[in-house]
C-alpha cells in the first residue's frame, strides 16, 4: 500500500469517528434550536466547545502554530461556519434530524464535484459510482415533491450544505502548510466571537435545563471537529467526504430516541443504500490499495 493509500484510509477512519460525534452534537443542537435565536445557536456551540479546543492545543504543543497561518483562509472557514451553523440550526427548528440530514448530504456530491477543478484531485468511475448510490439513497428519503420538505427550511440546509462544502475544500488547501491545531483553532474563535457579536442584541439567557446539553455540545463538538479537520486533511476529499452519508443512520436513530419520530418504510429503504454506498466505497479503497504494485524504493535509502 503506498503513502496516498494508508492517508485515504486513516482519512476515512476519521470521518467516520466524527460523524458519528457530530450526529450527538447536532442532536443538541436541535434540542436547543426551538428555545433560542439560529445565530445564538450558533454562537453557543463555538462557546461551549471553545475551552476545550484551547487546552488542547495547549496540551498539544500547538500554541505557538496558531499564528503562523493563511490569515485570509482561516477568515474565509471562520465565515462560512457562521454561515453554516446559523442557517443549520433554523432548519432544524422545522425538520426532523434524519430529513435535515439527508438534504445536507447534497454537501458531499459537492466537495467530489469541486476536488477536480479547485483541487486537482481525481475522481475515478468507482468513487463516483459510490457517490451516486448515495444520492439516489437521499432522494428515496427526500421524496422529491412540493409536499415533501417544506421551502425555506430546505433552502436553509442546501445554503448550510453549500457553505460546508467550501470550508471542506479550504481545509484541504489549508492542510498543506497549516496544522491541526490552528485550522480548529481560528475556526472555532471566528465562529464564537462572529456569531456572539451578530447574536447579541437578540441575546436570551441560557435556561439552566440546557447546562448539560451545552456540556455534551462542547465535547462532542470539539471532537468531532478535530476528527473531520484530520480527516481531510490525511485523505482526498473525494475519498473520504461520501463517509459522512453514514451520518444519516444516526439521524434516524436520534429522531427516534428522543422525539418519537420513527422512520417510514421509504426512509429505511435510502438509508440504507446510502449506507451501502460508503460501505461500498470503503472496500473498493481498500481493494485497489491491497492489488496495487508496491512503490519502488526511495533512492535515498
Amino acid at each position: 500500500m503506498d503513502a496516498v493509500g494508508r492517508e485515504n484510509l486513516r482519512g476515512i477512519a476519521f470521518m467516520v469517528a466524527g460523524v458519528g460525534t457530530f450526529a450527538l452534537m447536532d442532536g443538541g443542537l436541535k434540542w436547543l434550536a426551538p428555545h433560542y435565536p439560529p445565530m445564538q445557536v450558533a454562537a453557543l456551540r463555538g462557546l461551549s466547545s471553545l475551552p476545550l479546543v484551547l487546552a488542547w492545543v495547549v496540551a498539544t504543543g500547538g500554541l505557538g502554530a496558531v499564528l503562523r497561518v493563511r490569515w485570509r483562509l482561516h477568515l474565509l472557514r471562520g465565515v462560512l461556519a457562521i454561515v453554516m451553523l446559523a442557517c443549520f440550526a433554523w432548519a432544524l427548528r422545522h425538520l426532523p434530524l434524519g430529513e435535515a440530514y439527508a438534504i445536507f448530504f447534497v454537501a458531499p456530491l459537492l466537495i467530489t464535484a469541486l476536488a477536480g477543478p479547485l483541487l486537482g484531485e481525481r475522481v475515478g468511475a468507482t468513487r463516483w459510482t459510490a457517490i451516486g448510490l448515495g444520492l439516489a439513497g437521499v432522494l428515496v428519503v427526500l421524496r422529491p415533491s412540493a409536499a415533501s420538505v417544506s421551502l425555506w427550511p430546505g433552502l436553509a440546509m442546501l445554503f448550510a450544505a453549500t457553505a460546508y462544502a467550501l470550508s471542506a475544500l479550504t481545509v484541504r488547501v489549508l492542510g498543506r502548510t497549516d496544522s491541526t491545531q490552528s485550522m480548529v483553532f481560528w475556526m472555532v474563535t471566528m465562529l464564537s466571537v462572529g456569531a456572539t457579536a451578530l447574536a447579541a442584541p437578540t441575546w436570551i439567557p441560557i435556561r439552566s435545563v440546557d447546562w448539560p446539553v451545552l456540556a455534551g455540545i462542547a465535547v462532542t463538538g470539539a471532537v468531532g471537529q478535530w476528527a473531520i479537520t484530520e480527516a481531510f486533511r490525511r485523505g482526498e476529499a473525494a475519498v473520504v467526504a461520501p463517509l459522512e452519508y453514514t451520518a444519516l443512520a444516526w439521524g434516524l436513530g436520534l429522531d427516534w430516541a428522543f422525539w418519537s419520530t420513527a422512520p417510514n418504510a421509504r426512509t429505511l429503504l435510502g438509508a440504507l443504500i446510502v449506507v451501502a454506498a460508503g460501505v461500498y466505497l470503503i472496500r473498493n479503497e481498500r481493494r485497489a490499495q491491497a492489488t496495487a504494485p508496491p512503490s519502488p524504493p526511495d533512492p535515498a535509502l
